[in-house]
């Protein structure tokens, strides 16, 4: 069974729905392993993060649990709890975030790991962690994550990152452009968006970003440039892949998340990079027309055998 292991934090959620305050469990690198595992039901996918030993950590466990996600590496802090964030969406369905997560479990994640973890980790295929995965690291636990970065990735496991950078985690650009470095260097697999180029570094358009990034040795390149298209590049080729637009846009929260989830997913299950793309960005396209960072489970299963209706498993 394939292995995928994502590092990095969820959270509490609150939103507003139809009047009423909704609580749901949410976080970029939850989302991704939820939507992997919901579409290739025969993947491993878990995810390393902290909680604590309070009401909301077992709720927030249940629900790991329930969606089939691998908990070996659900480390449990002693006082800390989880983070949490407030959702609302503008009139296009745009994101709005307020988040109370600064001595938050998740946080404290890289000083709980032990030999056990390691061992376990080293299993896995791919392991992957974002820019927000980053930020919420303490400055003295980033040397330890770039130690165990390092030591996953000579035991064969593949890197991934995705930058999805955003300002506000930050204490400032050059804090994230440092470490932003130090991933690029060690990533098999870069998942980023010419947004996170234009915000991080000035760099308006698709041939600057894969400028900046020739001088890094990333195998496997998939730059997403919001609902145009997909570049990707792999084995010196290079191949932009349309995407179909969505005219009904409800609520952008895991637009990336769930791209991230089923290509991985696809990736693993053995489609190519071009056709991986695609089943990505279809998936992608039918979570931004319902509310909140995970789609109800049976409406999103009916999406997903759609999926496999149109596209040929994979040789």
């Amino acid at each position: 069974m394939s292995q995928f292991v994502a590092f990095g934090e969820c959270m509490i959620e609150l939103s507003s729905r139809e009047g009423s305050l909704h609580q749901g469990f949410g976080g970029d690198v939850f989302n991704t392993c939820v939507y992997l595992k919901r579409t290739f039901k025969y993947i491993d996918s878990g995810l390393l993060t902290a909680v604590g030993q309070d009401l909301q950590s077992e709720q927030m466990v249940a629900t790991f649990a329930r969606e089939q996600l691998n908990i070996q590496n659900v480390l449990r802090h002693p006082q800390l709890i989880p983070g949490l964030y407030w959702i609302h969406n503008d009139e296009v369905g745009e994101k709005i975030f307020n988040y109370w997560r600064d001595n938050s479990a998740a946080k404290r994640t890289i000083e709980l790991v032990n030999a056990s973890n390691i061992q376990s980790l080293g299993s896995a295929d791919i392991f992957f962690f974002s820019g927000i995965s980053l930020a919420i690291l303490p400055k003295e636990d980033q040397a330890k994550f770039f130690d165990l970065l390092n030591q996953l990735k000579k035991q064969g496991v593949k890197i991934a990152f995705d930058p999805n950078y955003r300002p506000k985690l930050w204490a400032n650009p050059q804090d994230a452009k440092d470490l932003f470095h130090q991933c690029f260097l060690l990533s098999d697999i870069l998942l980023p968006g010419v947004e996170d180029f234009s915000l991080l570094y000035g760099i308006e358009d698709e041939q600057g970003v894969l400028e900046f990034l020739a001088v890094y040795d990333i195998k496997e390149l998939v730059l997403k440039n919001g609902a145009k298209h997909v570049t990707v590049q792999y084995k010196n080729k290079q191949t932009v892949v349309t995407i179909t637009p969505v005219t009904n846009v409800v609520d952008t929260t895991s637009a990336g998340d769930s791209f991230n989830g089923v290509y991985f997913g696809a990736r693993l299950n053995g489609y190519d990079i071009e056709t991986s793309v695609k089943m990505a960005s279809r998936i992608a396209g039918e979570v931004v027309q319902h509310k909140g960072a995970i789609v109800d489970a049976d409406i999103f299963s009916k999406k997903v055998k759609q999926l496999f209706l149109d596209f040929a498993p994979a040789k």
